[in-house]
């Protein structure tokens, strides 16, 4: 016989971030075995969340406080919960009383996972127009750009097949998209002078 467990998932944005109500409504419904993300929901690359999908089989029941806290888009929430309903596994979702072993809580699930994602979509457009409206007031300068004080020796040496684009941006520490940006940028600066 196999002995199903109730599993609770819990996520916070950050590390600071409190997660003593999550783990009250856990203990209140008696889960077994609790996964914890200290993380954001934007994807599912969440360590403990991957490792709780793997975890979980038929007939255990997955527990959430909310679904803002399993995922931030409706695409993810129900990829996530079309893997638990192929292992067998139930998904329950507290706050908005979601049971996916019921019709009504499948449809339901569907419902609020747009609505979750209407709701990250219109805190995204709020912030792009927050943004434009103080680039337009002067008051915002975008991302600080990385200065390295080598990068014009490093450049000349790359340019001058000294070194290669990975040597170059190991000695630099920089990214790939950062490395081409500034070269860009020195480039730009050339055609000027």
């Amino acid at each position: 016989m196999v002995i199903s467990l109730k599993i609770g998932y819990i996520r916070v944005s950050t590390v600071e971030q409190n997660i003593a109500r999550q783990e009250v409504i856990m203990k209140k419904l008696d889960v077994e075995k609790i996964f914890i993300d200290k993380i954001s929901g934007k994807n599912m690359e969440r360590p403990m969340l991957k490792e709780m999908m793997g975890f979980v089989r038929s007939g255990d029941i997955v527990v959430v406080e909310s679904i803002s806290r399993f995922a931030r888009n409706t695409r993810d929430l129900l990829e996530l919960v079309d893997q638990l309903v192929a292992k067998g596994v139930q998904f329950v979702s507290m706050k908005e009383r979601i049971d996916t072993s019921t019709p009504s809580g499948k449809f339901m699930l569907t419902v609020f996972g747009a609505v979750a994602q209407l709701e990250r979509d219109y805190i995204l457009q709020r912030q792009k127009e927050g943004i434009a409206i103080a680039k337009v007031n002067g008051k915002y300068q975008g991302r600080k750009k990385i200065r390295n004080d080598r990068f014009d020796e490093i450049y000349e040496k790359w340019k001058n097949n000294e070194m290669t684009a990975v040597q170059a941006m190991k000695l630099l520490n920089y990214s790939k998209t950062t490395f081409y940006r500034r070269v860009k940028e020195m480039k730009e600066d050339e055609e000027k002078s």
